[in-house]
């Protein structure tokens, strides 16, 4: 029975993983077309920042009322 299901395994296997899709990842080696100032770098990391802690800090800074519902 091992036989028969290895058999069967070796002649399918190639044919399920031919129809996955393959991703490409899109890595460019060239340096970027214009320079990126030092503000708007601190810029870009400000509103990541805030785009991270802002919720957290919200819930942290109100955390009695919601202890109270």
């Amino acid at each position: 029975m091992s036989g028969l299901l290895r058999t069967i395994s070796t002649r399918t296997a190639p044919a399920l993983r031919g129809s996955m899709i393959t991703q490409k990842a899109s890595v460019y080696t060239r340096p970027a077309k214009s320079p990126i100032s030092a503000a708007e770098t601190a810029i870009g990391l400000g509103v990541f920042t805030l785009a991270i802690l802002g919720p957290s800090g919200w819930v942290l800074a109100n955390i009695e009322s919601y202890k109270k519902k």
